[in-house]
C-alpha cells in the first residue's frame, strides 16, 4: 500500500452487519424497556430534580445567566441610562449567586445519586453475566477435554487447558485483589 493510498484515519471501522441477531434485538429492547420502567418509577421530586439539572446543564441556562448577570452588572455600574442602581456594591448579586449555587449543587447531587444507583445495577448485571459466561466456558472446556480424550487427541498446552476446566471462585478473586491493594 503506498503512502498516498492510506486511509484518512488510523483505523477503519468494521463493516456494519446486515442485520442484528434476534437475541441482540431482544436484549436492546429489554434494556430500553427497563430504562422506561425506571424513569416511570422515579418520584416526582426526582423528576423535578432531573429536569432542573438538565436545564441548568444546558447552553440555554448559560445564555440566560449571561443576559441576567450581564444586565445586573451593567445597571449597577451605572452604564444603563435611566435605570437606577439597586445593588451598587454587588452584595445582593453575590448572595443570590451563592444561594443559587447551593440549590444547583443539591439538584446535581440528587441526579448523580440516581445515576450512581443505575450504574451499580448495571455493574451487578455485568458481573452476573461475566460469572455466568465464565461458568459456561468452564463447562465447554470440560466437554471439549472429554471429546479430545475420547478421540485420542493430545492438546499442546495441557496445564492451561486444565486451568480453564475449573470454575473461578469470585470470593477468592476478590480476596486476592484486596490483598494486593493492601500491599500497595
Amino acid at each position: 500500500m503506498s503512502p498516498n493510498s492510506l486511509p484518512a484515519t488510523p483505523t477503519v471501522p468494521p463493516p456494519r452487519p446486515a442485520s442484528l441477531s434476534a437475541s441482540l434485538r431482544r436484549n436492546i429492547q429489554a434494556l430500553e424497556d427497563r430504562r422506561r420502567q425506571e424513569a416511570a418509577a422515579a418520584t416526582r421530586q426526582e423528576r423535578v430534580a432531573e429536569a432542573i439539572t438538565a436545564f441548568t446543564g444546558s447552553m440555554r441556562f448559560v445564555y440566560l445567566h449571561l443576559a441576567l448577570y450581564g444586565a445586573w452588572i451593567l445597571v449597577n455600574l451605572g452604564l444603563v441610562p435611566g435605570v437606577p442602581r439597586f445593588d451598587p456594591s454587588f452584595v445582593i448579586l453575590a448572595m443570590e449567586a451563592s444561594v443559587e449555587a447551593i440549590f444547583l449543587s443539591t439538584f446535581v447531587l440528587i441526579s448523580q445519586n440516581r445515576m450512581a444507583a443505575a450504574a451499580a445495577k448495571r455493574a451487578d448485571l455485568d458481573l452476573q453475566i461475566s460469572m455466568l459466561a465464565e461458568h459456561e466456558v468452564t463447562k465447554l472446556a470440560e466437554m471439549l477435554a472429554d471429546i479430545t480424550d475420547h478421540l485420542g487427541i493430545k492438546p499442546r498446552s495441557r496445564p492451561e487447558i486444565e486451568d480453564i476446566q475449573h470454575d473461578v471462585a469470585p470470593e477468592a478473586v476478590l480476596d486476592e485483589i484486596e490483598a494486593q491493594q493492601r500491599k500497595e
